[in-house]
């Protein structure tokens, strides 16, 4: 029996699973985030061939490289450098890399085409057109905005937090909700939350932590955290109408296979506001990536 290896990594995780010739999952691993944009190209390698190696002691299966047909690689950061690391391994079949956005992609369309909008940490918006080619917009960093994700969400709510604290707008509970998250205790003014961010070694990632909260609140009836979370996700809508607009012209959207994939956006508040403003059917995926990953090994391995 021939087995194959998938891989689903990204900033936080890096998820791999070894499955047999009918698609079954013989092993499991979970390993530390590995995009080399976060990490570093070094340390990015060593999670990764960590990563394999322990997966495969893990299958428990005698001499498990010489039975290894394929092993595809879906990962965040720089497609080329994982293209190159791919290339670089031997005993692991045919290998392939592409974006993380292909296994989601895959969970909304089953491989037909469509779009799915993602949002995490970061966001994008991932499509497949007429003629197959899979096609990615958005997903440019926490840096320049990727509308709908955790990122977003957390600044939007820093920023209405701060002018709450200043004095500057209403009171409300996102200025107690900040204030807690940085511990800098009820006497903290605006000033201090403005440099506990700024000075962080991990910006990027402690502002993101904010966004369940920020969704708690909406979830709750809060109207500004509402209004917050429907400014930010409406941005990746609107994008995603732009995308589906471009690449079927000829295609009535409502007839389009358009999925919502990760906790933001599947989140009860957030897919039912979006559902009346979006032009095609939104379907909020509930199966994790690595099963999309699973699925592409079946179809393309």
């Amino acid at each position: 029996m021939n087995f194959k290896i998938g891989v689903d990594g990204g900033g936080t995780k890096t998820e791999c699973i070894l499955v047999d010739d009918g698609g079954a999952i013989v092993a499991r691993h979970l390993a530390p985030g590995c995009n080399p944009s976060i990490v570093g190209p070094e340390q990015a390698r060593l999670i990764m061939t960590d990563a394999l190696c322990t997966l495969l002691e893990e299958s428990k299966i005698e001499n498990p490289k010489s039975k290894i047909s394929a092993t595809h690689f879906y990962v965040a950061g720089a497609t080329g450098f994982w293209r190159e690391f791919a290339a670089s391994l031997a005993d692991f079949g045919r290998t392939v890399a592409g974006p993380d956005s292909l296994p989601v992609l895959e969970l909304a369309t089953d491989g037909a085409p469509g779009l799915v909008l993602h949002a995490g940490t970061g966001s994008f918006v991932a499509a497949r057109g007429p003629d197959g080619a899979v096609h990615y917009a958005g997903g440019i960093g926490w840096r320049f905005g990727d509308p709908g994700s955790g990122y977003e969400l957390g600044r939007r709510a820093i920023g209405r937090a701060l002018l709450e604290l200043q004095g500057w707008q209403p009171p409300t509970r996102l200025a107690t909700l900040v204030r807690d998250h940085t511990q800098l205790g009820e006497g903290a003014d605006a000033a201090a939350v403005t440099r506990f961010f700024y000075q962080h070694g991990e910006p990027n990632r402690t502002i993101a932590a904010l966004a369940p909260a920020v969704l708690r609140l909406a979830a709750e009836g809060d109207s500004v955290a509402l209004a917050l979370v429907l400014e930010s996700a409406n941005e990746l809508l609107a994008l995603a109408v732009q995308v589906a607009t471009k690449l079927f012209p000829a295609t009535p959207l409502e007839t389009l296979r358009v999925g919502l994939s990760g906790a933001l956006l599947t989140h009860p508040v957030v897919a039912r506001a979006l559902a009346p403003r979006a032009p095609f059917p939104l379907a909020p995926i509930t199966e994790a990536p690595i099963e999309g990953v699973r699925r592409l090994l079946a179809r393309n391995g």
